[in-house]
Protein backbone atom coordinates (compact mmCIF):
# COMPACT_ATOMS: atom_id res chain seq x y z
CA UNK A 1 0.00 0.00 0.00
CA UNK A 2 1.34 3.42 -1.00
CA UNK A 3 0.54 6.25 1.45
CA UNK A 4 0.85 10.00 0.93
CA UNK A 5 1.43 11.95 4.15
CA UNK A 6 0.84 15.70 4.26
CA UNK A 7 -0.30 18.44 6.66
CA UNK A 8 -0.93 22.18 7.06
CA UNK A 9 1.54 22.87 9.89
CA UNK A 10 4.58 22.59 7.61
CA UNK A 11 7.36 20.17 6.76
CA UNK A 12 9.08 20.59 10.16
CA UNK A 13 5.97 20.22 12.33
CA UNK A 14 6.13 17.64 15.16
CA UNK A 15 2.69 16.33 14.19
CA UNK A 16 4.02 15.37 10.77
CA UNK A 17 6.61 13.13 12.42
CA UNK A 18 3.80 11.52 14.43
CA UNK A 19 1.84 10.87 11.24
CA UNK A 20 4.91 9.41 9.54
CA UNK A 21 5.19 7.02 12.48
CA UNK A 22 1.51 6.06 12.09
CA UNK A 23 1.86 5.55 8.33
CA UNK A 24 5.06 3.55 8.85
CA UNK A 25 3.10 1.02 10.93
CA UNK A 26 0.77 0.46 7.98
CA UNK A 27 3.17 0.46 5.02
CA UNK A 28 6.82 0.67 4.01
CA UNK A 29 5.89 2.80 0.97
CA UNK A 30 5.29 6.22 2.57
CA UNK A 31 5.74 9.53 0.76
CA UNK A 32 5.80 12.91 2.48
CA UNK A 33 4.79 16.08 0.60
CA UNK A 34 4.05 18.96 2.98
CA UNK A 35 3.98 22.78 2.86
CA UNK A 36 7.29 24.61 3.18
CA UNK A 37 5.80 26.83 5.89
CA UNK A 38 2.76 26.72 8.16
CA UNK A 39 -0.56 26.98 6.29
CA UNK A 40 -3.04 26.72 9.17
CA UNK A 41 -6.42 28.18 8.23
CA UNK A 42 -5.65 27.97 4.50
CA UNK A 43 -8.79 25.94 3.89
CA UNK A 44 -9.19 24.38 0.43
CA UNK A 45 -7.18 27.00 -1.44
CA UNK A 46 -4.93 26.33 -4.43
CA UNK A 47 -2.23 28.62 -5.80
CA UNK A 48 -3.35 30.00 -9.16
CA UNK A 49 -1.62 33.41 -9.11
CA UNK A 50 1.78 32.28 -7.78
CA UNK A 51 4.29 29.65 -8.95
CA UNK A 52 4.89 26.55 -6.82
CA UNK A 53 8.42 25.84 -5.62
CA UNK A 54 9.34 22.22 -4.87
CA UNK A 55 12.20 21.10 -2.64
CA UNK A 56 13.43 17.53 -2.13
CA UNK A 57 14.66 16.94 1.43
CA UNK A 58 15.45 13.23 1.18
CA UNK A 59 14.14 10.09 -0.50
CA UNK A 60 10.30 10.31 -0.74
CA UNK A 61 10.25 13.51 1.34
CA UNK A 62 9.39 16.87 -0.26
CA UNK A 63 8.11 20.32 0.61
CA UNK A 64 6.04 22.64 -1.56
CA UNK A 65 5.89 26.41 -1.27
CA UNK A 66 2.10 26.39 -1.38
CA UNK A 67 -1.10 25.30 0.32
CA UNK A 68 -2.00 21.82 1.65
CA UNK A 69 -4.19 21.23 -1.41
CA UNK A 70 -1.25 22.27 -3.62
CA UNK A 71 0.85 19.61 -1.89
CA UNK A 72 -1.61 16.83 -2.67
CA UNK A 73 -1.94 17.96 -6.29
CA UNK A 74 1.82 18.11 -6.72
CA UNK A 75 2.31 14.73 -5.06
CA UNK A 76 -0.25 12.96 -7.24
CA UNK A 77 0.36 14.76 -10.54
CA UNK A 78 4.12 15.39 -10.40
CA UNK A 79 6.09 13.71 -7.63
CA UNK A 80 4.83 10.19 -6.99
CA UNK A 81 5.29 7.44 -9.59
CA UNK A 82 1.72 6.17 -9.08
CA UNK A 83 -1.46 7.40 -7.43
CA UNK A 84 -1.38 6.62 -3.68
CA UNK A 85 -3.85 4.23 -2.10
CA UNK A 86 -4.35 6.50 0.91
CA UNK A 87 -3.87 10.17 1.81
CA UNK A 88 -3.25 10.93 5.48
CA UNK A 89 -3.22 14.59 6.53
CA UNK A 90 -1.96 15.82 9.91
CA UNK A 91 -1.44 15.16 12.68
CA UNK A 92 -2.73 18.69 13.20
CA UNK A 93 -1.61 20.75 16.17
CA UNK A 94 -5.03 21.17 17.76
CA UNK A 95 -8.54 19.95 17.15
CA UNK A 96 -10.42 20.22 13.87
CA UNK A 97 -14.01 19.85 15.06
CA UNK A 98 -17.30 21.69 14.57
CA UNK A 99 -16.85 24.86 12.49
CA UNK A 100 -13.08 24.30 12.33
CA UNK A 101 -13.58 22.02 9.34
CA UNK A 102 -14.41 24.97 7.07
CA UNK A 103 -11.12 26.73 7.90
CA UNK A 104 -8.78 23.78 8.24
CA UNK A 105 -5.92 23.21 5.82
CA UNK A 106 -5.51 19.74 7.33
CA UNK A 107 -9.00 18.75 6.27
CA UNK A 108 -8.56 20.55 2.93
CA UNK A 109 -5.64 18.28 2.05
CA UNK A 110 -7.88 15.27 2.69
CA UNK A 111 -10.58 16.95 0.61
CA UNK A 112 -8.16 17.32 -2.30
CA UNK A 113 -7.27 13.65 -2.04
CA UNK A 114 -10.96 12.79 -2.03
CA UNK A 115 -11.57 15.03 -5.06
CA UNK A 116 -8.87 13.05 -6.87
CA UNK A 117 -10.64 9.79 -6.04
CA UNK A 118 -8.24 8.69 -3.28
CA UNK A 119 -9.30 7.41 0.13
CA UNK A 120 -8.37 10.24 2.50
CA UNK A 121 -8.33 10.93 6.23
CA UNK A 122 -7.50 14.01 8.32
CA UNK A 123 -6.02 13.46 11.79
CA UNK A 124 -5.82 16.05 14.59
CA UNK A 125 -4.60 16.04 18.18
CA UNK A 126 -6.83 18.03 20.53
CA UNK A 127 -5.35 20.19 23.26
CA UNK A 128 -6.38 22.97 25.60
CA UNK A 129 -9.38 20.99 26.85
CA UNK A 130 -7.86 19.28 29.90
CA UNK A 131 -4.13 19.90 29.99
CA UNK A 132 -3.86 23.62 29.31
CA UNK A 133 -1.34 24.29 26.54
CA UNK A 134 0.32 20.86 26.81
CA UNK A 135 0.02 18.88 23.57
CA UNK A 136 -0.19 15.14 24.11
CA UNK A 137 1.09 13.80 20.79
CA UNK A 138 1.41 10.33 22.31
CA UNK A 139 -2.39 9.86 22.09
CA UNK A 140 -2.37 10.08 18.29
CA UNK A 141 0.92 8.19 18.14
CA UNK A 142 -0.40 5.28 20.21
CA UNK A 143 -3.94 5.04 18.80
CA UNK A 144 -3.60 6.37 15.25
CA UNK A 145 -2.50 3.27 13.35
CA UNK A 146 -5.17 1.06 14.93
CA UNK A 147 -7.96 3.51 14.06
CA UNK A 148 -6.76 4.07 10.48
CA UNK A 149 -6.29 0.31 9.98
CA UNK A 150 -9.92 -0.36 10.97
CA UNK A 151 -11.23 2.40 8.69
CA UNK A 152 -9.11 1.55 5.64
CA UNK A 153 -11.23 -1.34 4.28
CA UNK A 154 -14.48 0.67 4.32
CA UNK A 155 -16.03 1.86 1.07
CA UNK A 156 -18.04 4.93 2.03
CA UNK A 157 -18.78 5.96 -1.54
CA UNK A 158 -17.47 8.87 -3.61
CA UNK A 159 -16.84 12.26 -2.08
CA UNK A 160 -16.50 11.08 1.53
CA UNK A 161 -13.46 11.77 3.72
CA UNK A 162 -12.89 10.97 7.38
CA UNK A 163 -12.10 13.54 10.05
CA UNK A 164 -10.37 11.95 13.07
CA UNK A 165 -9.72 13.83 16.32
CA UNK A 166 -7.76 12.40 19.25
CA UNK A 167 -8.80 13.58 22.74
CA UNK A 168 -6.77 15.67 25.17
CA UNK A 169 -5.86 13.02 27.73
CA UNK A 170 -3.28 10.34 28.43
CA UNK A 171 -3.21 7.43 25.92
CA UNK A 172 -4.51 4.96 28.53
CA UNK A 173 -7.41 7.30 29.41
CA UNK A 174 -9.00 7.14 25.94
CA UNK A 175 -12.61 5.93 26.27
CA UNK A 176 -12.94 4.24 22.88
CA UNK A 177 -13.87 5.54 19.44
CA UNK A 178 -17.11 7.35 18.59
CA UNK A 179 -18.66 7.88 15.17
CA UNK A 180 -19.89 11.47 15.28
CA UNK A 181 -21.51 14.28 13.32
CA UNK A 182 -20.06 17.74 12.97
CA UNK A 183 -20.92 19.89 15.97
CA UNK A 184 -21.45 23.63 16.29
CA UNK A 185 -18.91 25.85 18.01
CA UNK A 186 -19.96 28.93 19.94
CA UNK A 187 -18.68 31.66 17.61
CA UNK A 188 -18.27 34.00 20.60
CA UNK A 189 -15.12 31.94 21.22
CA UNK A 190 -13.55 33.41 18.05
CA UNK A 191 -11.66 36.51 19.17
CA UNK A 192 -9.79 39.43 17.63
CA UNK A 193 -6.78 40.26 19.82
CA UNK A 194 -5.68 43.88 19.25
CA UNK A 195 -2.05 44.80 19.92
CA UNK A 196 0.41 47.63 19.20
CA UNK A 197 3.78 47.18 17.47
CA UNK A 198 7.08 48.94 18.27
CA UNK A 199 6.14 51.84 15.99
CA UNK A 200 2.82 52.42 17.69
CA UNK A 201 0.72 50.89 14.92
CA UNK A 202 -2.21 48.59 15.64
CA UNK A 203 -2.16 44.95 14.54
CA UNK A 204 -4.44 42.00 15.23
CA UNK A 205 -4.37 38.24 15.93
CA UNK A 206 -7.37 36.01 15.30
CA UNK A 207 -7.78 33.09 17.69
CA UNK A 208 -10.10 31.01 19.86
CA UNK A 209 -10.74 31.12 23.57
CA UNK A 210 -10.10 27.79 25.25
CA UNK A 211 -13.51 27.44 26.87
CA UNK A 212 -15.66 24.35 27.14
CA UNK A 213 -19.15 24.56 25.70
CA UNK A 214 -22.07 22.20 26.31
CA UNK A 215 -22.28 20.30 23.02
CA UNK A 216 -25.03 17.94 21.92
CA UNK A 217 -24.67 14.17 22.21
CA UNK A 218 -23.36 12.49 19.11
CA UNK A 219 -21.20 15.43 18.03
CA UNK A 220 -17.44 15.57 17.53
CA UNK A 221 -17.23 18.15 20.33
CA UNK A 222 -19.02 15.86 22.79
CA UNK A 223 -16.80 12.92 21.89
CA UNK A 224 -13.48 14.65 22.52
CA UNK A 225 -14.83 16.21 25.74
CA UNK A 226 -15.64 12.63 26.78
CA UNK A 227 -12.09 11.43 26.02
CA UNK A 228 -13.15 9.54 22.92
CA UNK A 229 -11.51 9.44 19.52
CA UNK A 230 -13.97 11.19 17.21
CA UNK A 231 -14.46 9.88 13.66
CA UNK A 232 -16.68 12.07 11.48
CA UNK A 233 -17.55 11.27 7.86
CA UNK A 234 -17.51 14.50 5.85
CA UNK A 235 -18.92 14.92 2.34
CA UNK A 236 -17.55 17.07 -0.45
CA UNK A 237 -21.07 17.84 -1.71
CA UNK A 238 -22.32 20.74 0.43
CA UNK A 239 -25.83 20.86 -1.01
CA UNK A 240 -28.57 21.17 1.63
CA UNK A 241 -31.08 18.81 0.03
CA UNK A 242 -33.85 19.57 2.54
CA UNK A 243 -33.92 23.24 1.50
CA UNK A 244 -34.41 22.60 -2.21
CA UNK A 245 -38.22 22.20 -2.15
CA UNK A 246 -38.69 25.48 -0.30
CA UNK A 247 -36.45 27.23 -2.80
CA UNK A 248 -38.38 25.81 -5.76
CA UNK A 249 -41.67 26.93 -4.22
CA UNK A 250 -40.36 30.43 -3.61
CA UNK A 251 -39.11 30.78 -7.16
CA UNK A 252 -42.23 29.52 -8.95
Amino acid sequence: MRILVTNDDGINAPGLEVLEHIAGQLSDDVWVVAPETEQSGASHSISLADPLRLREHSVRRYSVQGSPADCVLMAVRKIMPDVPDLVLSGVNRGQNIADDVTYSGTIAAAMEGTALGIKSMALSQCYGIEAGRELRWEVARNHGANVVCKLMPLDLGPGVLLNINFPDCQPDQVEGVAVTRQGKRDQNMLIVDERVDARGRDYYWLGFRNEKSNPADGTDLKAVYSRQVSVTPLHMNLTQIEAMESLRAALE
